[in-house]
């Protein structure tokens, strides 16, 4: 049968509209929230609140998906291979998409093509913290106490993302320290509060416990601004002048690349209004996380100053590439 001009135009803009009204009817089955990293992590439990708040905003199931391995690799290959209809979602950490892509030749994921960014969540702040017995309390002290023994100090580090700060600050300030390499921030710390090391970078939340028994002292934090989880503590950047020593572990959302505008849209809404919330912004305080959601544009600007910065700190601190 001959089709006429006006039922022609009319299938094309039912045919356009599909898309659309598909997104508008977004979320209509359960929607999954990867994580790179363990149960119990700081990222899951993250992970947990969120979903747990999605479920109820969106009246949808959200289920974690725990995808722990290869420094984050494993879980950004299964998102970024996922189709971008909003049924998969990640939420993950600077591992992934700030050190990541420095530590290791080759990656099976681009960190900013590959990904749609849709809000920031937390930051775990990093401190620089020394065995309680040195003879220091300020960064400037430490950096004078480390010079004067050169070669005679040892740090500790777990992860390679806060190997990536203790080294650069120990190559910028000429200390001549030697990193001592752990399994675990945990352990690291059991061996600085025993002498074998003499300081490390941690995040605060792992270190609260020994900083509360005076078995380790906190000198200072090493993001670009002080921290609400301890407002007293000086940043490095503000201490000892080093210029962009904005290294903590932070957390974001993202989806898959090209996830539509309208799915985006919507959960970044949500999750504005969720972290706004003064109950749940004390739960991520009590987690030992300081709340910063950020809207799309803002979060976006985040992941590729970030991606900068941990570039310039693992050159900074010689560490080759895997």
């Amino acid at each position: 049968m001959k089709q006429t001009p006006t039922l022609v135009a009319l299938v094309l803009a039912v045919a356009s509209a599909l898309p659309t009204v598909q997104a508008q009817e977004w979320p209509n089955k359960p929607v999954r929230v990867v994580t790179a990293f363990a149960a119990g992590s700081a990222s899951d439990i993250l992970a947990r609140m969120v979903a747990e708040d999605f479920q109820g905003h969106f009246k949808q199931s959200f289920v974690v998906d725990n995808k722990p391995g290869a420094s984050g690799i494993i879980a950004a290959e299964n998102v970024a291979k996922s189709p971008a209809d909003g049924y998969t979602l990640f939420l993950t950490t600077n591992t992934v998409h700030s050190a990541n892509p420095y530590l290791f030749k080759k990656l099976p994921y681009d960190p900013i093509a590959d990904f749609t960014p849709i809000g920031g969540i937390a930051y775990f702040p990093f401190i620089l913290a020394v065995n309680a017995s040195l003879p220091v309390k300020t960064p400037k002290e430490f950096v004078a106490y480390a010079q004067a023994n050169k070669g005679k100090l040892n740090y500790a580090y777990g992860t390679p993302t806060v190997q990536i700060p203790a080294e650069a600050l120990n190559r910028l300030e000429k200390l001549e320290a030697t990193g001592i390499p752990y399994k675990s921030s945990p352990a690291a710390m059991t061996d600085v509060i025993g002498g074998q090391a003499q300081f490390l970078v941690v995040d605060l939340a792992s270190a609260r416990p020994h900083l509360q028994s005076g078995r380790l002292r906190a000198l200072a934090m090493t993001t670009s601004k002080r921290s609400a989880l301890a407002p007293d503590l000086p940043t490095i950047e503000e201490s000892l002048g080093l210029r962009d020593f904005d290294l903590a572990a932070w957390t974001g959302l993202f989806g898959p690349a090209a996830l539509p505008k309208e799915v985006v849209d919507k959960l970044s809404s949500a999750l504005l209004q969720i972290l706004s919330k003064p109950e749940v912004r004390e739960r991520i305080l009590t987690s030992g996380a300081e709340p910063t959601p950020s809207d799309v544009a803002t979060f976006t600007a985040l992941v590729t100053r970030q991606l900068e910065i941990w570039g310039r700190k693992v050159k900074d601190a010689g560490i080759q590439a895997e």
